[in-house]
């Protein structure tokens, strides 16, 4: 099993009440994408805004540079049967195997239109076991990765993208009030197919926010990192995921701090692929491959100045990366404001914006 199930603890002390988890796009919910709210934290003085995402514009400076991840979501949710005919979901954790040349799975219960997540003590999986897929595919388990995570052979008629378009949904967890088409599950920057899940602080954005931040003289660069499967109720901490830094991203970067300009990652998944890309010179450079770099207080971060990204659980790795660019007061102040107003959990939710100056 992978040293990456070392157990992260964050400790902090919040209760998420269940009635605000967004069960819908903003768009289903009478709404565009870009009307959701934005909750602007600032490390300077502390201070905090209730803004509307579409304020965005305005609360950002000219100069200042958005790294977005431009990673298309994969229907990557299969519905499988194991070989006594019992039913059973397998989320796939990307288009690409991993660097040991296999791809990872996880297995879950089907219920009620979603699935339920199998606790290590009464999961069924096993090496060798066989899942059954439509279309006369077939996953068979080697290995665990993690207590969740296990790596499979896959046995597929054809490339796997094609593959999950034809028989694959988008991942759906039991929060979500029932299943929505891929494209609910995209980005305006998608463009690169890979992701098991949405990489969803990019969601609000729209073509006509992105036109109004460019005559701000706001820049946007990209950056591709494909996420993996990253189960709600286990809050593991992140293992390796592919990811690609262009040299261009990487310059333009560098550019913009020298100028005095900030750099802020559109998501977690934005930290993780740049601050992978740092080099021993502490500067940027054009990076592609593997990461399994986790991101903390300790180690702190070292090419952005700000973070836009959803609301996460209180035991979830990502508020440790969040504290790195936050620092914990501000961080604190963010969540007690956020749940007391009444701001939407995960990926169709609220969003918090993260300016550390």
């Amino acid at each position: 099993m992978s040293d990456v199930a070392t157990v992260l603890e964050p400790d902090f002390d919040f209760v998420v009440p269940s009635e605000l988890s967004a069960r819908a796009p903003a768009e289903a919910r009478g709404a565009g994408r870009d009307r959701v709210r934005m909750l602007v934290g600032r490390g300077a003085g502390l201070a905090t805004e209730h803004c509307e995402f579409t304020d965005l514009p305005t609360v950002l400076n000219p100069g200042d540079l958005l790294v977005v991840n431009n990673s298309a979501t994969l229907p990557a949710a299969l519905p499988g049967r194991f070989p006594d005919g019992t039913p059973v979901a397998l989320h796939l954790s990307s288009a690409q195997p991993d660097p040991r040349g296999a791809h990872l799975v996880e297995l879950r219960r089907p219920a009620a239109g979603t699935s339920e997540y199998y606790p290590p003590e009464h999961s069924p999986a096993r090496p060798g076991l066989r899942v059954v897929l439509p279309g006369g595919a077939s996953a068979e388990l080697t290995a665990p990765y993690t207590a969740r995570l296990w790596h499979a052979r896959l046995s597929l008629p054809g490339e796997l993208t094609a593959y999950l378009a034809r028989y694959g949904k988008a991942i759906r967890y039991g929060y979500v009030d029932r299943d929505w088409p891929i494209e609910a599950y995209q980005t305006v920057f998608a463009s690169v197919p890979g992701s098991s899940e949405m990489p969803s602080a990019a969601r609000p954005f729209t073509a006509e926010l992105v036109a109004r931040l460019a005559a701000r003289g706001v820049l946007l660069a990209p950056i591709t990192l494909h996420t993996g499967v990253a189960s709600p109720e286990a809050h593991e901490p992140p293992y390796p995921e592919r990811f690609q830094v262009p040299e261009s991203t990487a310059r333009l970067a560098e550019h913009v701090r020298e100028q005095g300009g900030r750099v802020i990652a559109v998501g977690t998944t934005a930290v993780r692929a740049l601050e992978s890309a740092v080099g021993p010179d502490g500067h940027l450079h054009a990076a592609d491959g593997w990461t399994d770099l986790v991101i903390t207080p300790e180690r702190g971060v070292r090419a952005v100045d700000g973070l836009l990204t959803g609301w996460h659980e209180p035991q979830a790795s990502h508020l440790l990366m969040l504290q790195a660019v936050a620092g914990r007061a501000l961080l604190d102040r963010c969540y007690r404001e956020a749940i007391a107003a009444r701001y939407l959990w995960h990926e169709f939710g609220d969003v918090n914006l993260i300016l550390s100056h």
